[in-house]
Formats: structure tokens, sequence, C-alpha cells
């Protein structure tokens, strides 16, 4: 398996996956032409032809036969163009001596506090192929583009996480708040914000703290609470140093995390080495695999050996990579060292 950056004729296969993913996933709409025009401007990003605050690396997960089974993305900054928004979970605190009464209610803020950071979004892996090392490779091959184009990120990451919703993909926290001001079923909603109509969320969302006392049980239970399916990804997330800092989704309420830019485990202990090709060993970790291109971008995951400042890996690896030996590489341990 190799990331790679995504092309013009991987348009059907983007169409399919979008198609399987269900509510939640606001930036991959099963849209055809708001796809084919994303799919356009990533491939404008990779060439360095867009400004940052309309940046978007737009990757794919792309196994030995060709078959793409996956995507993932970097925005490289939220909120320069039109306002990003979250709720900022606050605490309003009431109390009387006289009736010995002292309440703590949370209330949601809503907040543009975001606005410049870059954004990890639009991870999905087909079901098919959540085995083995894919779902690290496709989620942290982010990371070591990061850590190569230093430059064209922001000086903190976020990542919004898929809330809770139902089978039928109903969420709690919006049948309880944003059906009454929308009118629209939240699948409905996901849908316009992700094709790109968000100028109704400033139109119709309320601007005053909201307190959550006024909202059912269910809704106040998954305030900042992921989609059972995210977990491993959050797990993932949190591995590398993201961390919820009380932002959540106006829809679901998902949390958003975050962790500075300089922090993150995969960016923070990368470096280049020389690729060697051989033979790992039995011995051999995993290792993340950059191949330090831009445009022509390969990562890949696969055991391999430090040794004497090279990285050794098999002749596979390389082609995949598309390099050989003596070429210069940025790697990682794939896991966090214990």
């Amino acid at each position: 398996m190799i990331v790679r950056p995504v092309r013009s004729a991987d348009l059907p296969a983007l169409i399919d996956l979008a198609r399987s993913t269900g509510a939640g996933l606001t930036t991959l709409p099963a849209n055809e032409a708001r796809l084919a025009q994303r799919v356009g401007w990533a491939e404008k990003t990779f060439r360095g032809e867009a400004a940052r605050a309309d940046t978007d690396y737009l990757f794919v997960l792309e196994d030995d036969a060709g078959q793409v089974v996956g995507i993932s993305a970097i925005a490289g900054a939220v909120g320069l163009r039109e306002p990003w928004y979250n709720y900022r979970v606050g605490l309003t605190v009431s109390a009387s001596q006289e009736l010995n009464i002292h309440r703590q209610v949370p209330t949601l803020f809503l907040a543009n506090d975001l606005t410049g950071h870059s954004e990890l979004c639009s991870l999905f892996l087909h079901a098919d192929h959540r085995t083995g090392l894919n779902g690290r490779l496709l989620s942290k091959a982010r990371f070591l583009f990061i850590a190569e184009f230093r430059e064209l990120f922001g000086d903190k990451v976020i990542a919004e996480m898929r809330g809770v919703s139902d089978e039928q993909g109903r969420s709690p926290f919006w049948e309880s708040l944003g059906r009454h001001f929308f009118k629209m079923a939240f699948s409905q909603a996901d849908y316009l914000t992700g094709v790109g109509n968000k100028a109704f969320i400033a139109e119709l969302m309320p601007k005053f703290p909201l307190y959550t006392c006024f909202l059912s049980e269910d809704a106040r239970a998954i305030i900042g609470r992921v989609h059972p399916d995210t977990e491993p990804a959050l797990s993932m997330l949190k591995a590398e140093g993201f961390s919820y800092q009380g932002y959540v989704d106006i829809f679901d309420a998902g949390p958003a995390i975050e962790c500075a830019t300089a922090k993150i485990r995969a960016v923070a202990q990368s470096s280049s080495l020389v690729l060697a090709i051989g033979t790992p060993g039995d011995d051999a970790t995993p290792f993340l695999i950059h191949n330090r291109k831009r445009e022509d971008c390969r990562i890949t995951a696969a055991p391999a050996r430090l040794a004497a400042g090279t990285l050794v890996v098999d002749p596979l690896t390389a082609r995949r990579l598309q390099l050989s030996a003596g070429n210069q590489v940025r790697a990682v341990a794939l896991a966090a060292r214990s």
C-alpha cells in the first residue's frame, strides 16, 4: 500500500468511497461535481499554485494493483475565506447563599477560535481494507508530509472527530438543538456543509450562549464524544499528542482535538535518512517512509532497520516509493517508542 496525492483519474473510486461513508464525514460528500472540483483543486495545491487559505492536500491509499481504497486530507488553514464555527464548552455558575443553591451549568458558545489552524480531515478507509497497517498508514502519512513541508502549515493542527449518531444517521445533539433552528434533518445539514454551503450556519444559528440543561439527556451525554467507529482514529491521534480542549462540532457535538504542530510525535521524531535496500531482518520494526517529494509524493509503511544513518528496506518497499538506494527519505517509527 502507498499513500499518494489524488489524481483526476481517481474520481470514480472517490465517488464509491463517498457513498459508503454514511453521515458525519462532511468533507467527503457523495456529489460528483463537488468532488471533481475538490480533486482539481487538490492537484493545483500539490503543484504549489494555491494560497495557504485555499490549500487542500487530498491523499488516496492505493494497493499494489492500483485500486484506491482510502482517502485522507490536510487543509492548510481553516476559516481564512469563510467563518469556521465550533461550540466552545464553558461553564456558568449561579449561586444564592440565602436559598442555599449553587448551580454549575455547562454552556455552549458559538466561536471561531480555531481559525487559521491546519486541519486533518476526510479520513475514510474502505471496510474491506481495515486490516494490518492500512489505517495507521492512511492517517499518519499526513504527519510526514507536514514534517517535510513544515512551512506550508500552521503552528497548530486540529481534527474534528465524528460525533455520535445512530444507524439511521440521526444525531441526538442535532435533534435536541440544531433541528429547532434549521428545520431539516441532520443528514441534509451535514450534506450542505460538505458541498460548501455554510452561509446558513451564520444566518440561522443562535449567537447567544446555550445552556445545556435545556437539551435532552441523550444530547448532553454525547457532547465531546465520538462515534464508535471513530474510537480507533481518536486513540491513534491521542498517541500522537492530540487532546480535547473543549471545542465541539456545532451539528453533532463531536470533539475537535488539537496539537501544536511541532509537538506531534511523528513530526518531532521524523528524520531525513539515506535509503538502503537489503534485508531489514527479523527484528525490523514498522516505519512510515516518505520519498520527500511534493507533487509526486509517495508514503508507505513497512518493516525497516536503522543502520549508520541509513534506513534499510526490502526491494518491494523501495519500488513502492519509486526510489533507489542512496536516495533521501523522511522516516519515523510507525508507533510511539515505549
